[in-house]
């Protein structure tokens, strides 16, 4: 199943090569800022963007912390990130079947859930997008599989916690499950095995494990404090306004679940059975808790709180928060399944073609959809470099390293051009967010309170999305467009278009090629 999931990332990444003549490229702009935040601590610069200044812009410090590794190599780092998030990917299946094993499944239940997982899709379009989520898989699965066997065997190491706590560095969804494991050690009764140690030495145990994740998860949150002026890290803040309903809407959960439908459909509709599995377990005295099921039920609720009514799914692009699920849903499926397909080979006649023909069902959706992705990651690539890439490139011949670019997505511009940026998504910049209230809180528009802001920062050229800033970008304004490029069939970006514009500030104009008309624009 591992060499499944290798085999499957690399017929994406021939997909890619294919489409894009040879070039490599990532499927989100936010990859690009993985990669420049890595640079910089490469560089020894620490966790900056774009000039010597920390910011606390960084969602992922430890995958930040490996990627930096990459520069240290020859050749592409964009390249030897790919190659990373599919080793990262190849662990993080066989670590699914670790997890099928510790719920007691059988060798065919393991298989089914290893191959699942190998098949979705979106994990494999993970494993080439240079993000977190292949390093969050991998840290959150093994994880849940330390905790199980810790709660079933208490004599043991206590790893799970500091584990989950690393996984907290790789995400900041790994707070809400480190909690759910805390939880499920200290809350649900553990099963007869728990008398193998004192109550004593269990709370000495989990002593020591938080002590390790204070150890682990400590200093960042002391930099993200101290740079951001909160616990978490600025991002957290630019996606969300916080809770913002106290009930959770079914609505998310439905958008959620459909998000989970699309590349594993079967199991999906079965998790919530393996889920009663494990609650009936614990009821009969079962030492192995809960996590998994928490982990899976408590996700989608947990953010439905955070997400603002209306059509700003707080979700990630194409769902991306919510992968890391697959494993688990893989799993608990296979759990509420595996004694029907146990039973069907134990029947002479027509079992085995029977288990034959349910394993097929439960995979074909999966492999159909593994193939469908192909074309739809390489797309996902070809948007982003048909607008950010394409666009920094254009710039970097022409603008002057001093001329402050304010630009809605800062991952590929940061990493291609050197000049200084005003980020208006304030995913690095808190005084964009600051803006922005201020203008909510007088009852004026989000444009008026970046404008507000573009007033003082007096940045030399934009580079926005047209939809997003209708009278920035209208004729007439005092904004003067320069270039429009069109993103064919954008599924990627935040607007079919992107332009840059000169402002009434700009000091730097922009260095004429040849073929280039007036203004420097082609």
């Amino acid at each position: 199943m591992v060499l499944l999931a290798v085999a499957a990332a690399l017929g994406y990444w021939v997909t890619e090569a294919w489409l894009l003549s040879g070039d490599t490229g990532l499927p989100l702009d936010d990859s690009w800022i993985h990669l420049t935040f890595a640079r910089s601590v490469a560089e020894g610069r620490g966790l900056a963007y774009d000039d010597a200044r920390w910011v606390a812009g960084s969602t992922a410090p430890l995958w930040t912390a490996l990627l930096s590794l990459v520069f240290l190599l020859p050749g592409s780092p964009a390249a030897w990130a790919k190659v990373g998030g599919i080793a990262l990917t190849g662990l993080g299946v066989a670590l699914t079947g670790r997890l099928a094993r510790e719920l007691g499944l059988g060798p065919r239940g393991q298989l089914l859930a290893s191959g699942l997982t190998a098949a979705t899709p979106w994990l494999v379009w993970s494993s080439l997008s240079a993000m977190e989520i292949p390093l969050f898989v991998v840290l959150s699965v093994g994880g849940m599989t330390l905790h199980l066997r810790e709660r079933r065997d208490p004599a043991r190491p206590p790893l799970a916690l500091p584990v989950l706590g690393l996984a907290v560095l790789a995400r900041p969804e790994g707070w809400l499950l480190l909690a759910l494991a805390f939880f499920d050690r200290l809350a649900l009764p553990a099963g007869s095995d728990r008398a193998r140690v004192s109550p004593r030495a269990a709370m000495a145990a989990t002593a020591r494990a938080l002590a390790l994740v204070a150890l682990a998860v400590g200093p960042c949150v002391l930099f993200y404090q101290w740079v951001g002026g909160s616990p978490f890290p600025a991002t957290l803040a630019a996606k969300t306004a916080g809770i913002v309903r106290l009930v959770p809407d079914p609505r998310y959960v439905t958008a959620v679940v459909g998000i989970l439908l699309g590349s594993q459909p079967w199991t999906t509709m079965l998790a919530l059975g393996g889920a009663m599995v494990l609650g009936r377990r614990v009821a009969r005295g079962d030492a192995r808790g809960l996590l998994p099921a928490l982990w899976f039920v408590a996700l989608p609720l947990a953010y439905s709180l955070l997400s603002p009514p209306g059509p700003g799914l707080v979700a990630g692009n194409f769902g991306r928060y919510f992968f890391p699920l697959f494993p688990v849903v893989a799993v608990l499926g296979m759990l509420a399944v595996d004694p029907v397909l146990e039973d069907l080979g134990a029947t002479r006649r027509w079992g085995h073609r029977l288990r034959a023909l349910a394993i097929f069902v439960l995979l074909a959706p999966t492999l159909l959809a593994l193939a469908q992705g192909a074309p739809r990651y390489a797309q996902t690539v070809a948007n982003v470099q048909d607008s950010d890439v394409r666009m920094a490139r254009w710039l970097v011949e022409r603008v002057d390293p001093r001329a402050i670019l304010a630009v809605n997505d800062i991952g590929a511009m940061g990493y291609i051009l050197p000049n200084p940026l005003v980020d208006l998504a304030g995913l690095v910049d808190p005084d964009v967010r600051a803006a922005v209230e201020a203008a909510r809180a007088q009852g004026r528009s989000t444009e008026e309170g970046l404008l507000t802001h573009l007033e003082r920062e007096r940045p030399d050229y934009l580079v926005v999305f047209p939809r997003w800033f209708p009278r920035l970008t209208a004729e007439g304004s005092p904004f003067q467009r320069l270039l429009l490029l069109e993103i064919p069939d954008n599924i990627t970006m935040g607007d079919d278009r992107l332009m840059v514009l000169a402002t009434p500030w700009t000091r730097f104009e922009l260095e004429r090629l040849p073929g280039d008309g007036a203004g420097g624009a082609p």
